[in-house]
């Protein structure tokens, strides 16, 4: 039976992403609840920064989002403290933490991402972009490969961990191009269009629909790159966990897929129909052992999740 802090964390996923929720049903019960728990706070984290509160409505909360941002900082460095929690968020979040070894660095790299937004960023370079990346993806596919058993020292399955993350925040980013313009927000880095900054009225502008295609798909390939190294890390999972991460991978990386080939990517938010991703589930049971068989490709060249740089 699930105590409050694990149903209120079942409850999160559920309302806030069905795609995880299924996914997290290949997971062995254990890793499940640890991966419910782990979900419930990074949920929680978006929800305040966005102004709203708990994934089951919005309810405004008060202060700047640098204010809410610094609020959850110190009440996550409470958590990894062991302080008691009387959220049911970060009590979820204390328990995955002291029971998986997360090191502190990555929840505190997963606000990070979360303070570019804040900040408004833009960004230039791709490698600006990917830090980026890393924050609000990368961190948390590296903290999920710990929730699901690796150990928090393999640095080489942890880095093909986060490449997975950076693959599908890249895949995001391009299937939300329009989206996030509208939202006054541009992902994409100012070199693919050879420009010193791009604005949003520039990504809008139908004279630059081409440009803006162009650039989509360069971030598409880069993460055909990303999702290849990730391939390597599923291999090392227990075969549940390889199995939903799998899945994931394939699923995402048909989004991308159908952005890349669509007429029109962004005339609506592309998604993955429910008969594929029954279809990716079947497969998926398969992938882990083909890529035991396949074998490691070198990272020569990909982005490098940096060294610890956060005091706990």
């Amino acid at each position: 039976m699930m105590d409050a802090v694990s149903e209120t964390s079942r409850q999160s996923i559920e309302a806030g992403s069905k795609s995880f929720a299924a996914a997290a049903r290949l997971f062995d019960p254990e890793t499940r609840d640890s991966a419910r728990l782990f979900y419930a706070w990074c949920r929680h984290c978006d929800d305040v920064i966005d102004g709203q509160a708990g994934g089951m409505g919005r309810v405004e909360q008060a202060g700047t989002p640098a204010e809410r941002l610094a609020m959850l900082e110190r009440r996550t460095r409470e958590a990894l403290a062991g302080l008691p929690q009387q959220d049911p968020a970060f009590a979820a979040f204390a328990r995955v933490a002291a029971k998986h070894r997360i090191p502190p660095q990555l929840p505190l790299d997963i606000l990070d991402g979360f303070r570019m937004d804040v900040e408004e960023r833009s960004y230039a370079t791709l490698d600006e972009l990917l830090s980026y990346c890393y924050g609000v993806a990368g961190a948390v596919g590296v903290t999920m490969a710990i929730v699901m058993g690796v150990d928090p020292e393999d640095r080489a399955v942890l880095d093909r961990a986060c490449d997975l993350g950076l693959a599908f925040q890249l895949t995001n980013i391009a299937r939300d191009v329009m989206d996030d313009a509208r939202l006054g927000r541009v992902y994409l880095p100012a070199e693919l269009f050879r420009l010193p900054s791009v604005t949003p009225a520039f990504v809008l502008d139908p004279a630059n629909r081409r440009d803006v295609v162009e650039a989509t798909h360069a971030l598409l390939e880069l993460a055909e790159r990303y999702y290849a190294s990730a391939r390597t890390g599923i291999a090392r999972l227990p075969w549940r966990s390889a199995w939903a991460v799998a899945v994931a991978l394939r699923v995402y990386r048909e989004i991308g897929k159908r952005v890349r080939f669509s007429p029109d990517p962004w005339a609506r938010r592309l998604s993955v129909p429910t008969w594929r991703k029954l279809w990716h589930v079947g497969i998926g049971a398969a992938q882990p052992t083909l890529y035991r068989v396949v074998g490691a490709p070198p990272r020569t060249g990909l982005w490098t999740r940096p060294p610890g740089r956060h005091a706990a």
